[in-house]
């Protein structure tokens, strides 16, 4: 298994990808608990253990494992509106070359929350938060100057209407 570490934004927040993961730890008790905390990130191991029929120290260990293994993060989601973020988008990049690098560049942005390489008219679409319409233009201007990027296209968003992370396992 290779492990690859990046450090992301300002450098509090540690993301590990994991090449080639184990998914032997994904069984069915593995997927029960994923879906628990889903449902409720903050929900009691114990209560998760009643759930799937597993102790707490058991459920308490599964979920070590699979946050070790990069298989799922516990954060809390906030609404950037609400934290002083009323703008977002994303942005389609078109890039020449190698786009691995690119990408990794683009992930080492603060206001980048989401990096994905893609098939279809762009190599890369990156979702941004920002504070309002002149750090947009300021973000895409600093995008523009990433060796690689040829162009940019933004999409703004101008209203949310679903936003989801209870997509369950397979």
């Amino acid at each position: 298994m290779v492990n690859r570490h990046q450090e992301i934004g300002n450098g509090n927040r540690r993301v590990t990808v994991r090449e080639g993961a184990n998914h032997a730890l994904l069984d069915d008790v593995a997927k029960q608990i994923i879906e628990q905390l889903q449902e409720d990130g903050r929900r009691p191991y114990a209560s998760i253990g009643k759930a799937v029929g597993l102790s707490e120290a058991a459920v308490r260990q599964r979920v070590q494992r699979l946050l070790d293994a990069g298989v799922m993060q516990i954060v809390a989601v906030t609404d950037p509106l609400q934290l002083g973020f009323p703008r977002q988008a994303m942005i389609g990049l078109r890039t020449d070359g190698d786009l691995e690098p690119v990408a990794d560049r683009l992930a080492e942005f603060e206001e980048i929350d989401y990096v994905v390489i893609t098939a279809g008219s762009f190599d890369l679409l990156a979702e941004v938060v920002c504070r309002n319409d002149a750090h947009l233009l300021e973000i895409l201007q600093k995008l523009r100057g990433v060796p690689g990027v040829l162009s940019t296209e933004a999409f703004v968003y101008l209203k949310l209407r679903k936003q989801t992370y209870s997509w369950g396992t397979a």
